[in-house]
């Protein structure tokens, strides 16, 4: 993977113009030309906090980000930094070491200069090898630590500011690819001669992938140590990760990703139709759906498909409001923001995450529900089934027309839409699930009725009949194709590549969740464990050696 960026912070400026080249190339027995993952939103404000303290703020914008096959994480491995970009992240960048080094954060550089009015390179070169380790996951090279020190020197000295020094050579730092990409570095084994995953590329694809984070300095320390090289070093960290209250944030990243809660940053609803669905309901709504998923697979170690049935979940004021129950809050102060465990009855139709406001209303436009949507996020997003798009030409005038007196039901509307041929094959696999949650409007609120009319919500999934969104939920539930998207999409999270379902490790991984009774930890430790969580693909060396003669500087 080769980088072609524009550093727009002062230090590169200054080091430039003593003829200092920028960034240091790796060593020559590691191989950096295999892809590279670019740091997501949360794993760059993870990092930040988890380096320099919660109190650090960005001050800047992100990239906009890529889904491939359904995750985000997969398009992380498509993505590069354009131009208008670089400047976000120079600026972000510029932002956090202003900080790090003022009268507040200044603690966190672990010595003094002798003199605050000129530049002290055993100071500096303390701090940028203890935040280096930790921003780039592994140690600086010599050669790194050398060109940080010395930028630092230069601009001490053209500033007269020790501090402003320091803060522009570490904004230099955050703006490295090596600290923006997670790039994977291999190395050929002297015995085999198989190529493999450094150690320290190998601690960060176990920390991102398990905590949504860079490695801690167990991890790293254990990569140097050579501990992750073997079977038993690398299962006593991996269960110590797993172990640790950090997972949390881990799961929380997959099924942010996996759900599309991105989504949510663009999701608007009619005000005049749904005055109870604003901006913090839909926060509750995602957080609702996060906190079910972790009480039911990380507190309480549950079977992973039972997110589909459970009638335990958690409520705040605004959403029970939206799903029209009584909730007892003995916050401070009736603060609508406490969350409190709720239990919805046995007989009632709502139940597990389908039909909560996260799934119900982020998948209908912003006037109505949506039995296509909800059905065709049903069948990529939990079933790992592409459906494909409708063609060009269709009207949706029947469907989108709510107060035709003809059709008042969301069923009736689309009875007659599905009389084109042309849409009669895809709606056939996608309408029956979507109308079983026609009980939940727009935005996610419970009816029994529209436009006067009963609705029907009855269907079938894959040969399976049910009559409502709780017989939809256990259908979900029993389909062998649930926990085998899971699979495939945790893997493929993990990973950065697409791992289809068919595949011989998706196959030995859905084995062994079954096995272990769909429990979500086991399944992530079969994926940490797994050879091919670490697989390589050797050096391209002709392609290195084509490019070498215009090779952009790093």
């Amino acid at each position: 993977m080769k980088f072609t960026v524009r550093l727009l912070s002062g230090v590169a400026v200054a080091a430039l113009s003593c003829g200092i080249a920028f960034a240091a190339d790796a060593p020559a027995e590691v191989d950096t030309s295999t892809v590279a993952r670019r740091l997501t939103a949360d794993e760059y404000r993870t990092i930040i906090a988890d380096v320099f303290g919660p109190t650090i703020e960005l001050g800047g914008r992100f990239e906009p980000e890529l889904r491939v096959k359904g995750l985000l994480a997969v398009g992380t491995t498509h993505v590069s930094v354009t131009s208008a970009g670089m400047e976000q992240y120079d600026v972000m960048a510029r932002a956090i070491a202003s900080q790090v080094v003022d009268a507040k954060h200044r603690d966190l550089v672990p010595c003094k200069p002798a003199n605050e009015k000129a530049a002290d390179d055993a100071c500096t070169g303390m701090f940028m090898a203890k935040v280096g380790r930790l921003l780039y996951r592994r140690p600086l090279t010599d050669a790194e630590l050398k060109i940080y020190v010395g930028a630092a020197r230069v601009a001490t000295n053209d500033t007269k500011d020790y501090w402003s020094g320091l803060s522009m050579s570490l904004a230099a730092m955050l703006s490295s690819p090596k600290f923006l990409f997670r790039q994977v570095a291999i190395v050929q084994d002297p015995k085999s001669g198989q190529w493999r995953m450094e150690a320290h590329a190998k601690a960060q694809q176990l920390s991102f992938f398990l905590w949504n984070a860079g490695p801690d300095l167990e991890l790293l320390a254990a990569a140097e140590k050579g501990d992750l090289e073997t079977k038993k070093g690398l299962t006593k960290q991996v269960d110590r990760m797993l172990a640790s209250a950090r997972v949390e944030a881990g799961v929380r990243a997959y099924f942010t990703d996996s759900l599309g809660f991105d989504e949510f940053d663009t999701l608007t609803k009619d005000a005049a139709l749904f005055p109870k669905f604003s901006a913090q309901a839909a926060a509750d709504s995602q957080e609702q759906t996060l906190k079910t998923i972790v009480d039911l697979l990380l507190t309480n170690k549950g079977d992973y498909r039972d997110i589909f049935t459970t009638k335990k979940t958690f409520l705040t004021q605004e959403l029970a409001s939206i799903y029209k129950v009584p909730l007892v809050n003995d916050g401070p102060n009736g603060a609508p923001d406490t969350w409190v465990p709720y239990e919805f009855a046995k007989d009632d139709q709502r139940g597990g995450i389908l039909t909560q406001v996260a799934f119900t209303a982020l998948h209908s436009p912003p006037g109505r529900g949506s039995p296509t949507l909800r059905g065709k996020a049903l069948r990529e997003v939990l079933l790992c089934q592409k459906v494909p798009a409708p063609p060009a030409a269709v009207a949706f005038d029947i469907v989108q027309d709510t107060n035709n007196p003809l059709y008042k039901t969301a069923r009736e509307r689309l009875k007659a839409h599905a009389t084109n041929p042309v849409c009669a094959g895809c709606h056939k696999i996608i309408d029956p699930m979507g109308l079983a949650l026609e009980n939940f409007d727009g935005a996610g609120a419970y009816r029994t009725s529209e436009n006067g009319a009963p609705i029907d919500t009855s269907g079938s999934l894959d040969g399976v009949n049910f009559t409502n969104a709780a017989e939809l939920g256990k259908a979900i539930h029993d389909n062998p194709a649930t926990s085998s998207c899971l699979v495939s999409r945790m893997s493929s999270y993990a990973t950065g590549r697409p791992i289809d379902t068919g595949t011989p490790w998706a196959q030995d991984l859905l084995k062994s969740f079954a096995g272990a009774g769909y429990k979500l930890p086991s399944l992530m430790r079969e994926v940490a464990l797994s050879d091919e969580f670490f697989r390589v693909s050797p050096p391209d060396t002709k392609a290195a050696e084509a490019a070498a003669p215009n090779q952009p500087a790093r």
